[in-house]
């Protein structure tokens, strides 16, 4: 046994690793427990997470062993302390990763992934929320991460300085070793590609699966992914033309303008009328299960009493789990990709179609305001490049010498950001206006201000108590609207980003995407509901027919109000990397160098597998390919 000593740095630390890794898996697996024992084949979560495990620190282990073996002994004895903070670091990192995982999981139903690194270029506000949301987890962090960094450096030495061996021992050993090595990193010598995240799925529910998972390689795997952005052939080939075709055929356009513009088309009013307003109320977090009038928990009537002075979309779907999702569908209408939503892609910050492109080409005054900063998910340079000729944001808040209600760790409340737009509004007179409002208080850590609303909970910063915060503050907005001139001429939707945390045992947790929408106008019945299927995409097409102008227009969304009896509703559902393709009650799932899936929706808990029909499978994948297309080729713009 002394003749392999040398490779004990090596041994000590995929030991060391696979008992962090899998002693967290093993709390998880405690934590969530009756969710997970629901899937019969639950327990291959552990060797799924052990293949998983080994394939990461085989990888982190391959230089350390090379360097050993091939390095004469005086220079291992000169750069030991090398392999000591390479080991220490590798395995804090871990640790760290595997500490957060648990929170993570309990806001996104996952393990950590792009999202995480996504948040991490925001330090305010993710210092702000780490603080006053997960001050009990940052604590234990800490205090845990202490103590490893202690055993770390006190037995380190001795744990993974190099030691001497006979040189010719190490190269007689080195090729079965390396390959041990390549085999624990590559997870697999029969497959012609290496094992990826796709290999982790055993069962249907998306959260159980990523148990399988370890968060360092999860994260690891996000960034590197980055480099292939937009590319889509991980789900499948489809000739362009092909693609676009299959496309047309779910838009209510008769008739498109020839053009290096796949979707192109006329968009006018359907009878003569005035020119509108329009202003859209993006807001945070607001899914339907908290709205009283969509049969979800009594926290919204405000919103209750306005559904009956408009149109109510009561079957309407988000495309996404982030706002940049919901941004880019009630802004642009894109195909929404799998990749990343366009507000981020530097390929769509200049000449890219916009509703604000649309409306300002029509001398609207277009406008973006928020009560946080507006560099956040990138939406400024979006905005700015994309028709948005007004951003104002939380420094205009700042210094507008005004008594504000609050301002919170997202900037201001919602309450301010009402009053905010209504002043920006009036002070217009008679000149058109297109503006989107986006909210921020519905939004951990849930800060509001004091006296607004009767608590739900008796907790104060809870979604709840939020959600009628957020509920309060669209009243107010109204209740200052109506008493302006410009009301009796505009279009208001109030439309949610997205809901609060989406999770659940289906691939695809379609009751987590399930969101209200509202459309106030002049030109609207009031009272009414529309109860088919809806996608999110279909918003800004109808607001677009509704508004009284006349413009071309890319969006492949359908208007709503004027579609032909009996099509059938779709909508398209993007859940971190799986993509959810729905007409009616069928639903395809498509996942990364997998085989699609197909799914009877029975309700939107509960989703029973059925044999794939390979045209809807075919139709499903010439969205994604499409979308893609659109983009790399510049393509999504009015000319």
């Amino acid at each position: 046994m002394k003749k392999i000593n040398f490779l004990r740095p090596v041994f000590n630390f995929i030991t060391i690793g696979l008992l962090i890794l899998s002693l967290n898996r093993f709390f998880l697996f405690l934590i969530f427990n009756k969710r997970v024992v629901e899937n019969p084949s639950y327990v291959e979560l552990f060797s799924i997470g052990l293949r998983f495990d080994l394939i990461l620190l085989c990888y982190l282990s391959f230089l350390p062993f090379v360097l050993i073996t091939f390095l004469p002994s005086h220079i291992l004895y000169k750069i030991k302390k090398f392999f000591n903070f390479y080991f220490i670091f590798f395995l804090f990192l871990i640790l760290l990763m595997e500490l957060a995982t648990l929170d993570f999981i309990n806001q996104y139903d996952t393990r950590p992934n792009r999202l995480f690194l996504d948040y991490l270029i925001y330090p305010k506000e993710v210092v702000g929320t780490l603080l006053k949301s997960y001050l009990p987890s940052l604590i234990i962090t800490i205090i845990l991460s202490v103590i490893a960094l202690f055993f770390a450096f006190k037995y380190g030495k001795k744990v993974f300085y190099p030691i001497e061996s006979k040189y010719k021992i190490k190269l007689l050993l080195f090729p079965f070793v390396a390959f041990l090595l390549f085999f624990g990193a590559r997870g697999s010598l029969t497959s012609k590609r290496p094992i990826n995240a796709s290999n982790a799925i055993f069962c249907s529910d998306q959260m159980t699966n990523s148990l399988g998972l370890n968060s360092f390689y999860t994260v690891a795997f996000a960034a590197y992914s980055m480099k292939n952005e937009g590319d889509v052939k991980k789900y499948g080939k489809m000739d362009e033309l092909e693609a676009y075709t299959r496309v047309k055929k779910y838009m209510d356009v008769t008739e498109f303008i020839p053009s290096e513009v796949p979707f192109l088309h006329l968009q006018k009013p359907d009878v003569a009328q005035p020119k509108h307003n329009v202003v859209i109320l993006l807001e945070e977090s607001l899914g339907a299960e908290y709205v009283g009038c969509l049969n979800g928990l009594k926290l919204t009537p405000e919103f209750d009493k306005l559904s009956k002075e408009g149109i109510l979309f009561t079957k309407l779907y988000c495309t996404g789990t982030r706002s940049v999702r919901g941004i880019e569908q009630v802004t642009s209408g894109f195909l929404p990709n799998p990749t990343e939503s366009v507000v981020k892609l530097s390929g769509s910050q200049q000449g890219f179609f916009t509703l604000a492109d649309a409306f300002g080409c029509q001398n609207y005054d277009t406008s973006f305001i928020y009560g946080g900063m507006s560099n956040f998910d990138n939406m400024a340079s979006f905005f700015n490049g994309n028709g948005f000729k007004n951003i104002i944001d939380e420094t205009d808040f700042d210094c507008d010498g005004k008594k504000h209600a609050m301002k919170g760790t997202w900037g201001y409340c919602d309450e301010d950001l009402a009053v905010k737009a209504n002043d920006y509004f009036k002070n217009l007179g008679n000149k058109p206006f297109f503006s989107l409002l986006f909210s921020t208080s519905n939004h951990e850590p849930f800060e509001f201000p004091e006296g607004r609303i009767k608590l739900y909970d008796k907790k104060k910063n809870t979604v709840n108590n939020a959600m009628k915060y957020a509920d309060f503050s669209i009243g107010k907005f109204f209740e200052l609207a109506k008493k302006e001139a410009y009301y009796k001429n505009t279009i208001f939707v109030v439309i949610a980003d997205h809901n609060t945390r989406t999770y659940g045992k289906s691939l695809v947790p379609v009751n987590k995407f399930h969101i209200p929408a509202l459309i106030i106008a002049p030109n609207v019945e009031k009272g009414i509901t529309y109860d088919n299927l809806a996608s999110q995409m279909d918003i800004p097409s109808t607001v677009l027919a509704l508004s009284g102008i006349t413009t071309k227009t890319p969006m492949p969304g359908r208007n709503l109000l004027k579609l032909p009896k009996g099509t059938k509703g779709r909508t398209i559902m993007l859940f971190h990397e799986t993509y959810a393709f729905r007409v009616e009650d069928d639903i395809v799932i498509l996942n990364p160098n997998a085989k699609p899936l197909q799914f009877k929706v029975k309700s939107d808990t509960q989703l029973v597998p059925i044999a794939l029909n390979e045209e809807l499978a075919k139709d499903a994948l010439a969205h994604i390919v499409a979308s893609s297309n659109l983009y790399k080729k510049r393509v999504y713009k009015i000319d």
